[in-house]
């Protein structure tokens, strides 16, 4: 019987990937609806009302450095931290954000504004975040500016570094890198440090930790995000920023943000129904099907990734980035090369690294994933792109 039904699933797949053979599959975003099918199954349980005279009012806690910063949601984020063991959320500030890209630009803002020099560099080790070069350069700001890579940042004077850790693209372990400058500053951005992309090696106590809901639930859509500032200062420059730009964050946003944060907490003690042992078996499953794609042939490289002992798992696991760093042996121009397959994917030229390697999405739908997986194994060479 379960192999009649896993060959009517492969029929099922094949039909599926014929139906698409066409179609432009876009890997470059980075669009987490891989857990949706998670989300379906919950029904009800996240289902969030709001009546039409609820929220009405900017202010949220006018005691709080955050103004805007709705309560319940400062309490779901702290039980979160404590539940899953990957950051200290004691003596610390918590800013809300539209998002962890415009916490991104707010840090910016705080750094810079609080430093006696200006322009603050700004930069990040290769490969880096694209979207970097793009927060740091888009308003031409004098508080600060894009100075490019980190391992060859040699400049006199503050500068602000990137970290990602889990880096996007190439899903490493990251620290920071910049030596013998004077006045450095370092944001940390733990956008993928949760136990279903990396393991849970130790609770990060870093001065200023990015968080984003999207990559943690798949709720890209809400537009929530949260940094963990130990210094009033930096937390009040960054609710400045948030202030002026946006009047604060919505608060129906956070609502849900809320409702969903603390359901995943409580799932941490149902293992059978936990989303972090959801979320981790389903991406370590597409790894290992890309993978064994990836390994069949002689053409394409990925990175291979040390195993470490997760603690809150308590066992030791591998990796299972958000984003596969995909290279090819040769030296050509991988990106053109899939967007003649009808895959879009991002470039490493613009994450400061060459284009033989491109970063591509490892979050979407299934759908798209399988017919990625099918045009992968069926390239035989790359010898009809020039180098």
């Amino acid at each position: 019987m379960a192999g009649f039904e896993n060959s009517k699933k492969s029929d099922s797949d094949s039909k599926k990937i014929e139906c698409l053979s066409d179609a432009v599959i876009n890997l470059d975003q980075g669009d987490p609806t891989v857990f949706q099918e998670y989300w379906m199954k919950m029904k009800d349980t996240c289902t969030v009302v709001i009546q039409g005279w609820e929220l009405m009012s900017y202010f949220s806690d006018t005691t709080n450095v955050c103004w805007f910063l709705e309560p319940e949601l400062a309490k779901a984020i702290k039980a979160l931290h404590n539940a899953i063991g990957n950051a200290a959320t004691e003596e610390r500030y918590i800013v809300v954000g539209t998002g962890s890209s415009q916490l991104c630009q707010a840090a910016l803002f705080a750094l810079s504004s609080l430093s006696e020099v200006k322009p603050v560099s700004v930069v990040a080790a290769a490969p880096y975040y694209s979207t970097y070069v793009e927060e740091a350069s888009y308003v031409q700001s004098k508080l600060y500016k894009w100075e490019g890579d980190a391992r060859t940042f040699d400049k006199n004077g503050p500068y602000i570094e990137m970290v990602t850790s889990p880096n996007n693209p190439d899903g490493t372990i990251r620290e920071p890198v910049v030596n013998g400058s004077e006045g450095g500053k370092v944001i940390h951005d733990f956008a993928y440090y949760w136990p279903h992309y990396t393991p849970i090696t130790r609770c990060q106590d870093q001065d200023l930790m990015l968080f984003t809901f999207s990559k943690i639930t798949g709720h890209a859509g809400s537009r929530i995000g949260w940094a963990l500032v130990k210094d009033i200062e930096v937390a009040k420059k960054m609710v400045q920023y948030l202030t002026i730009n946006s009047i604060g964050v919505s608060k129906e946003s956070q609502t849900r943000a809320t409702t969903i944060l603390n359901e995943i907490t409580k799932t941490c003690r149902t293992k059978s129904e936990s989303f972090f042992e959801y979320g981790s078996e389903k991406m370590k499953l597409r790894w290992e099907r890309l993978r064994e794609v990836v390994e069949s042939g002689d053409i394409f490289t990925l990175p291979n990734y040390p195993q470490a002992f997760c603690n809150f798992f308590g066992k030791t696991i591998s990796p299972s980035p958000g984003f596969a760093w995909l290279g090819c042996k040769e030296e050509r121009d991988l990106g053109c090369f899939l967007k003649e397959k009808k895959v879009l994917t991002r470039g490493g030229d613009r994450c400061g690294s060459d284009k033989k390697h491109v970063r591509v999405s490892m979050l979407g739908r299934d759908d798209d994933f399988d017919v990625f997986l099918h045009r992968l194994a069926t390239i035989e060479d790359l010898k009809c792109i020039d180098p």
